[in-house]
């Protein structure tokens, strides 16, 4: 997988006690690296860093990346090869309640982890994550492209943009020289639904919680049309990212998106409807309910033209809809009803994501 290339590196994880943190980090292991990670605590009760057992299985540091002391200090003792910049302030609705936070960590934190690489001056392969809300979102038709305009109404969306602003700066700047050692790119993906998530104003999330003790969930905007991909989607995306910089540094300083196949594009009502069937719903009226009750901006539709990722990465989306809503179904369901294994269940699961995509011949499975 990924050509071996992770094998016995070592690999630096902001972020790794959240939601795709994690995903990333047991992947990452499986595939034979030993991995450090930084975050600046456990982000939601329960959470799947925890439930996995995660902190047994890599060095655990605790440290906020807007402590620009505290990145430099990891960087210097575990000297990575690789990084994985996925800590940040993921919520939308927290952006409207804390601006400030939501701006400092993803702009500031994204700065301080672009600071210690020019500053730690050692070779390093850098994906830098942000999100598919960094495009101004106009919400016409077809996918964004890498070259559209950055922006946004929300904070959220403008930390994004920003953050995009920063590492395009810090690479023009500093990293472009040909004789230097850090090589980096950035990663842009949203709508990821999995296993293990328990953040707050997610759809999925509310399902999941909800179904567990009996309970319907409020639905604010059923006809919202989300482009949903499993999370071990963007995550092959952002490996086959830092395996190409790797071998090709003439993609440094790229930015690449990841997203699902055109036909994933299903409505929020759409989505609940086959999630509550793996419930055992004997109706979807038992699952949902719905109140129109918005109280933030959300954008009506967002997807990501990904033909970059195709062109120069030889990247796919690998998993068709079906199977990535019986995947968060199947981990949700035997967390709540059966109580299984996690790690052992998380495991099998990116098992089974690759043996599908070796199946179909994506190039990131040789």
């Amino acid at each position: 997988m990924f050509g071996d290339i992770y094998r016995n590196k070592k690999v630096l994880v902001t972020g790794h006690t959240g939601f795709k943190g994690s995903w990333l980090v047991m992947w990452l292991l499986k595939l034979g690296a030993r991995v450090a990670g930084l975050s600046d605590g456990i982000p939601t009760q329960p959470s799947i860093f925890e439930e996995t057992g995660l902190a047994g299985h890599i060095e655990h540091h605790l440290g906020d990346v807007r402590d620009l002391a505290a990145v430099r200090r990891v960087l210097a003792d575990f000297q990575p090869d690789f990084v994985f910049h996925l800590a940040a302030q993921p919520i939308v609705s927290t952006s409207y309640s804390d601006p400030v936070d939501t701006i400092t960590t993803n702009v500031i934190g994204t700065t301080n982890v672009l600071e210690a690489l020019r500053l730690h001056d050692r070779p390093c392969v850098a994906v830098m994550i942000t999100s598919d809300k960094c495009y101004e979102n106009v919400e016409w038709l077809w996918g964004y492209r890498e070259t559209d305009h950055i922006g946004g109404r929300d904070i959220y969306s403008g930390s994004k943009g920003a953050a995009e602003v920063v590492i395009h700066a810090y690479y023009w700047s500093f990293f472009r020289a040909p004789d230097c050692k850090v090589k980096l790119a950035s990663g842009r993906a949203g709508n990821v639904i999995g296993g293990g998530d328990w953040a707050k104003d997610r759809i999925v999330v509310d399902c999941m919680r909800n179904w567990s003790e009996g309970r319907k969930v409020e639905i604010r905007s059923p006809q919202a049309t989300r482009p949903w991909q499993h999370v071990l989607e963007p995550l092959s995306g952002y490996l086959a990212l830092g395996a190409a910089l790797q071998e090709r540094p003439e993609l440094s300083g790229e930015a690449f998106n990841f997203g699902p196949r055109a036909e994933q594009n299903r409505t929020v009502l759409e989505l609940l409807g086959d999630l509550s069937r793996h419930w055992q719903f004997a109706s979807p009226e038992q699952a949902y309910e719905v109140t129109g009750n918005i109280p933030f901006h959300e954008a009506g539709l967002l997807k990501l033209n990904c033909d970059k990722a195709l062109f120069h990465l030889r990247w796919e989306a690998n998993l068709n809809y079906e199977t990535c809503v019986r995947l968060v179904s199947e981990w949700y369901y035997r967390y709540y009803r059966e109580q299984a294994d996690m790690h052992a269940l998380t495991l099998a699961q990116i098992g089974e994501y690759e043996a599908l995509a070796a199946a179909r011949g994506l190039a990131w499975t040789r």
